[in-house]
C-alpha cells in the first residue's frame, strides 16, 4: 500500500507561482513513478507531469516550459513547481504513485488550485 497527501494548493494571480507537494508513504520503494494528474470542472483528469523512480520526467504540451516535477529521495516528496500560471491551469491537482510489479496505481485526495484572471 501506499499513501499520498497533496498539498501546496491556493488561490493566485494569473501570472503568479505555487509549489505543490505530493507525501508518499508506505512501500515507497517500490514505485516505479510518480506524477501529477488535474482535473477541471467537466474535464477529465488528464496527466500534468510525471518523474520515474530513475528520474525521467515528461510533461503535458500544456505546461512545458512552466512547470517542473522534481523529487527529494530523503523526503519521499515530489514537487510541482509552477510558475506563469494561467487561468486555464484551475483545477484539482491529484498525485499519483504507480507500482508495475502489482500493476497499482494509488492517488491522493487532491488538492485545489484556482488561478485568477
Amino acid at each position: 500500500q501506499v499513501q499520498l497527501v497533496e498539498s501546496g494548493g491556493g488561490l493566485v494571480q494569473a501570472g503568479g507561482s505555487l509549489r505543490l507537494s505530493c507525501a508518499a508513504s508506505g512501500i515507497t520503494f517500490s514505485i516505479n513513478a510518480i506524477g501529477w494528474y488535474r482535473q477541471a470542472p467537466g474535464k477529465q483528469r488528464g496527466l500534468v507531469a510525471v518523474i520515474s523512480s530513475g528520474g525521467r520526467t515528461d510533461y503535458a504540451d500544456s505546461v512545458k516550459g512552466r512547470f517542473t516535477i522534481s523529487r527529494d529521495n530523503a523526503k519521499n516528496t515530489v514537487y510541482l513547481q509552477m510558475n506563469s500560471l494561467k487561468p486555464e491551469d484551475t483545477a484539482v491537482y491529484y498525485c499519483n504513485a504507480r507500482i508495475d510489479t502489482i500493476g497499482m496505481n494509488y492517488w491522493g485526495k487532491g488538492t485545489l488550485v484556482t488561478v485568477s484572471s
